[in-house]
């Protein structure tokens, strides 16, 4: 006996269940406050947050660990320190924070050796 394909075989599944409302409110609501947060950092150029002020801060270093913003912690003297995110995490709570736009250091080159990339297949270089 050779081996019959089935194909009329309709696969029954369950639809995902859908996250709770209060759960997905909060969703919503956070990513409205990093929405936010970037735009007013993004128009203002920086922007200062108070040291008391956790969920500013937690939701930057949120934003820090994606790379839109850079974090810097202000000390008594005025001077700034740029935090890495897995500082900002764990930074004190009694210093004020400066928010700014990433800068840009790095450019992203393309490799050309002999102009290869840009020959067409088939020709001779």
């Amino acid at each position: 006996m050779g081996c019959v394909a089935v194909s009329n075989i309709v696969p029954f599944r369950r639809p995902p269940a859908a996250p709770p409302a209060g759960e997905r409110e909060a969703r919503n609501r956070r990513r409205g406050e990093q929405r936010s947060l970037m735009d007013a950092v993004y128009a203002s150029g920086s922007l200062v947050v108070a040291a008391g002020d956790r969920d500013t801060k937690l939701t930057a270093s949120r934003l820090q660990v994606y790379g839109f913003l850079a974090i810097e912690e202000l000390s008594e003297d005025g001077t700034a320190r740029r935090l890495r995110p897995s500082e900002a995490i764990r930074a004190r709570a009694e210093r004020p924070w400066r928010l700014s736009k990433p800068a840009m250091t790095t450019a992203v080159t393309i490799p050309s050796l002999d102009g290869f990339l840009f020959d067409a297949l088939g020709q001779p270089g």
